[in-house]
C-alpha cells in the first residue's frame, strides 16, 4: 500500500507522509482515548502544521511540543493550548514570552523543576507588565498577560530531567511567593518504559504514577499532563489525567513491535534508491546517517519491507550498504521504501515531507525544525 505510481518525480531520500493513514491514526488516537479532551499529543514526531490542523478538525486543540520552532508553528496553525514540555532558559524564555504575548487567546505554558527558572520567567512577565517597550508589536490597547503559565515537571524514573516527587511540594510552595508565575499542574514523562510485555509495563508504569498522584492531591487535584505513546493507554485508565502520545501519528518500527496492542498504522517512510552495486551480492543505497536517525544499532535504523531477507552491514553520512540474495536482480536506481525505527529524529533530519494520496505525490509540507527564535535583543530582564 506504500507503492508509488510515479516515484520517478521524488529526489531521494525523501520522507513520505501517507496523508490517509495518519488521519486514521489520529481518528483512532481520539476513540482510545475516548474523545479529544483527554489528549494533549506531543508535536514532536511530526512537526507539521497541516497535521496539526487535522487534528484542531478532529477536536484536539491542546499540543506539546519540545523547541520554539514547534511552539511558532503550533500558534500559527491555531492551537487553543501549548506546553513547551522544556524547561526555558534565556533567550528562548524572552521568545517564547513574546509568542505568549502576541497570540494573547492562545494558553502558553513551559515546565520548571527548579526555582531559578521560574524566577526568569516571573521577571519577564514582571518586566512586560510594567513597560510596553520590549513587545511594542501589540496594539497600544492589548492587555499583557500577568502570568507566565508552569507546570512542575516530575522526576517519575527516567532521571533525565525534572524534581524528585519528595521534592515537588517545597517548589510548588515556593513557586506561590511569585507574583507572575501560575502553576497550572503536575507534569510527569515516563519515557523510561517501554516494556513489550503490557502486564509488567503497567506494573512499572503504576509503580511509577503512585507518588505523582499524591503529590496531585497535596497540591489540591492540580491537572496531570503524564505519559508518552509506550504507557498512553495505561495513563487512559486514570480519570482527569491528560495523556501525550506522540508517535501514534506516524507511528513507527520500534513501537510497532514493542507496543502491539496499540492499533497503528505506520504513515511514514522513507523513499531510497540504489545508487552502486559494489559487489557481487550487495546493493548501496543512498541513506545515509543525514537521511535516517543512527541513535539505534546497525540492526535498529531502517526496516525494508519490498527487500525480502536481507541484512544492513554499514552506514556513513551519505550511504548505507546492504548484503541481499535479491541484489541480481535490483539496479542501480532501483526505488525501495524503508520503515524508520524510530520516526521522531529522523523527521527532524528533513526540511520538508512529500505527502502521498493513493499512490501520487499531492503536496509538499514544511517541517518546524531548526533553533531560530524570534529577535530578543531589546527584551532584556536585566
Amino acid at each position: 500500500m506504500y507503492a508509488l505510481q510515479d516515484p520517478g518525480s521524488i529526489a531521494s531520500p525523501a520522507l513520505l507522509v501517507y496523508r490517509d493513514i495518519a488521519t486514521e491514526n489520529i481518528r483512532r488516537m481520539i476513540a482510545m482515548a475516548g474523545g479529544p479532551e483527554r489528549l494533549m499529543p506531543h508535536v514532536k514526531t511530526h512537526k507539521m502544521a497541516p497535521l496539526v490542523a487535522e487534528q484542531l478538525q478532529q477536536g484536539i486543540t491542546r499540543f506539546k511540543c519540545a523547541t520554539f520552532a514547534e511552539a511558532q508553528m503550533l500558534a500559527e496553525a491555531g492551537a487553543k493550548d501549548i506546553l513547551m514540555a522544556y524547561q526555558l532558559n534565556s533567550p528562548t524564555a524572552e521568545a517564547f514570552a513574546m509568542l505568549a504575548f502576541r497570540f494573547q487567546k492562545i494558553r502558553f505554558a513551559s515546565l520548571v523543576d527548579n526555582i531559578a527558572s521560574a524566577r526568569l520567567l516571573n521577571d519577564i512577565w514582571e518586566k512586560a507588565a510594567a513597560s510596553r517597550k520590549p513587545i511594542g508589536f501589540l496594539p497600544s490597547a492589548a492587555p499583557v498577560p500577568q502570568k507566565a503559565r508552569v507546570y512542575i515537571d516530575i522526576d517519575c524514573g527516567q532521571h533525565r530531567t525534572g524534581i524528585a516527587p519528595s521534592g515537588a511540594a517545597a517548589l510548588w510552595r515556593e513557586l506561590q511567593a511569585l507574583p507572575h508565575v501560575e502553576v497550572a499542574g503536575l507534569h510527569a514523562y515516563d519515557g523510561h518504559i517501554r516494556e513489550t510485555d503490557m502486564t509488567e509495563r503497567t506494573r512499572q508504569c503504576n509503580e511509577a504514577f503512585a507518588p505523582v498522584a499524591e503529590l496531585a492531591r497535596q497540591m489540591g487535584d492540580v491537572e496531570i499532563i503524564a505519559g508518552g505513546s509506550p504507557t498512553f493507554p495505561i495513563h487512559l485508565q486514570r480519570p482527569g489525567v491528560i495523556c501525550s502520545p506522540g508517535t501514534s501519528i506516524l507511528w513507527d518500527e520500534g513501537y510497532r513491535t514493542s507496543c502491539p496492542e496499540q492499533d497503528f498504522t505506520p504513515a511514514a517512510l522513507l523513499l531510497t534508491r540504489v545508487i552502486s552495486k559494489p559487489q557481487e551480492g550487495y546493493i548501496t543505497l543512498d541513506l545515509g546517517h543525514k537521511a535516517v536517525s543512527a541513535e539505534n544499532p546497525i540492526t535498529k535504523r531502517v526496516f525494508f519491507k519490498n527487500l525480502g531477507e536481507y541484512e544492513v552491514i554499514s552506514q556513513s553520512e551519505e550511504h548505507l550498504v546492504v548484503k541481499t540474495p535479491q541484489a541480481a536482480s535490483i539496479q542501480v536506481g532501483d526505488v525501495l521504501y524503508g520503515l524508520p525505527y524510530h520516526v521522531c529524529p529522523t523527521v527532524a533530519l528533513y526540511n520538508e515531507a512529500t505527502v502521498i494520496r493513493d499512490g501520487k505525490a499531492i503536496a509538499s509540507w514544511p517541517i518546524a525544525r531548526g533553533r531560530r527564535i524570534l529577535n530578543t535583543a531589546n527584551f532584556s530582564t536585566k
